[in-house]
Order: structure tokens, then C-alpha cells, then sequence
């Protein structure tokens, strides 16, 4: 049932590409950044804990995936076929102690094997493969947790305190300086840091950033909101009336 469901999802956008004037001359370029978009929904519905919103957002994603197969193959570059034997092939390769006889005693000797299998099918580098374009706190993050499977990492998390408390120094040391150049390097230092102690807690940096971002744009939402109950422009009030509303909003949110 799944598999004509799915051959249904993909004869459809064959339809579009052939019968609406829009679908049929996107390319893969012009909608790079909906697919971005899709996945970023996908993440929120799960920071949301809004299953019913997941499941719409997933299908967004899904037909971003053949969207992007069916331009290939109207191309002539590759089929949605190939993208399913891509993926399967690779989870079969890539998971020898599940389809072959390779045994584990830890998740440590899975991810360890992950990156030494990945490294065989011709990656050049245990960081290669990190996408550009990701966000600079989870790149940091993804190329810390690669690393660490290989055995590059800290012991002890008093250590990788300790190291942000260097940098933190090291910043200081920039700042009196007055050298811009090298202050920005420091700060660069001080967030790589940060990244890693919270990597070794067991928190990704990017999903607490974005939670407090979300926390803050809630309560200045309410300093807004209380302002222009009582007639006063966010512009025109002060940093008292906005600092009254702004202790009210963090017993809310």
C-alpha cells in the first residue's frame, strides 16, 4: 500500500511538471531554499511536540524530495529509483553489525565504524561531508561529535571548562588590545568552546540558541502588546516601562 501511495506522489508531480506552468520550469536552484524551509518546519513541529503538524511538515519535506528526483530525471540524470537505492544501499553498507557479521559491544563501536566506513568510500577527511551551509553553532557541534568518534576528544569535561575559560582570557587579552581582528578570532574561539562543553553535557548549541531566541522574541512580544494597551509606542517608551513588562513576561514564558 505504501509503495502505490508513494508511485501516486510521484506520478502526480510528473502531472505538474508536465501540466502547471509553474512546476514546470522550477529547477532544482529555484527551490533550494523551500526545501531549506521545509526542513527548518519539520524542526519545529518537533520543538513543538505538534505530531499532527509533523506528519503535514514531513510531507512537505517528501515532496521536496521528489520535486528535486523528477527535475533530475526529466534532466536525465538520475531517477527517484536511484535516490531509494542510494539510501538503501548506503544504510545496508554502513551498518555491517545489523546486515553483516561485524560485532559491537558499544554505540561507541557503531559510530566509530560509521566514520572508518565512510572513510573507505573515499572521503579524504573524518570532517568531510559537514554541508556548508549549516548553521555555524551545529556546524561546530557536527565537527566536534565527528571527531570525538575517532577518539579526538576530551576526557574530562573539568578539562573543556577549563579551555573556556582560556579563551574567555584570550578574548579579554584581544579586547584590551583594541585589535578587532583578533578580537573576532577570540570570540570565534569562545563560541567553539562553549559548543564543546555543551557537547560533552549532552545539549546541542543550536536547539538551546533557538529556544532562547524563541523565549526572548515571546517576551518582547509581550512588552509590545502591554505597551499598546496603554496607548504607548515601543519607540517612545522607556527602559523602565519596558524593563516592568519584561520581569512580568518571564513569569509567562
Amino acid at each position: 500500500m505504501t509503495g502505490k501511495k508513494f508511485n501516486d506522489l510521484v506520478e502526480i508531480m510528473r502531472k505538474l511538471r508536465r501540466e502547471c506552468p509553474w512546476d514546470a520550469e522550477q529547477t532544482h536552484e529555484s527551490i533550494k531554499s523551500a526545501t531549506l524551509e521545509e526542513a527548518y518546519e519539520v524542526v519545529e513541529s518537533i520543538d513543538d511536540k505538534n505530531l499532527e503538524e509533523l506528519k503535514s511538515e514531513l510531507g512537505d519535506l517528501l515532496l521536496h524530495i521528489v520535486f528535486h528526483s523528477v527535475i533530475a530525471e526529466q534532466d536525465n540524470n538520475f531517477t527517484i529509483d536511484e535516490v531509494i537505492d542510494s539510501i538503501k544501499d548506503k544504510l545496508i553498507r554502513r551498518h555491517p553489525h545489523v546486515f553483516g557479521n561485524v560485532e559491537i559491544n558499544s554505540n561507541k563501536d557503531i559510530t566509530r565504524n560509521w566514520e572508518a566506513i565512510k572513510l573507505s568510500e573515499g572521503r579524504n577527511s573524518v570532517v568531510e561531508g559537514i554541508p556548508k551551509n549549516l548553521p555555524e553553532l551545529h556546524k561546530a557541534f557536527r565537527i566536534q561529535e565527528k571527531v570525538s568518534k575517532v577518539g579526538f576528544d576530551w576526557e574530562d569535561k573539568k578539562d573543556v571548562w577549563k579551555k573556556v575559560e582560556e579563551e574567555i582570557q584570550e578574548f579579554k587579552n584581544a579586547e584590551n588590545s583594541g585589535n578587532l581582528s583578533e578580537m573576532e578570532k577570540e570570540a570565534g574561539d569562545i563560541l567553539f568552546a562553549f559548543v564543546n562543553y555543551y557537547r560533552f553535557l549532552g545539549i546541542n548549541a543550536e536547539n538551546a540558541l533557538r529556544k532562547t531566541n524563541e523565549k526572548f522574541t515571546k517576551r518582547f512580544g509581550y512588552i509590545e502588546e502591554k505597551l499598546k494597551l496603554e496607548n504607548i509606542s515601543i519607540i517612545d517608551a522607556s527602559l523602565t516601562e519596558m524593563d516592568k513588562y519584561w520581569e512580568e513576561s518571564k513569569k509567562i514564558f
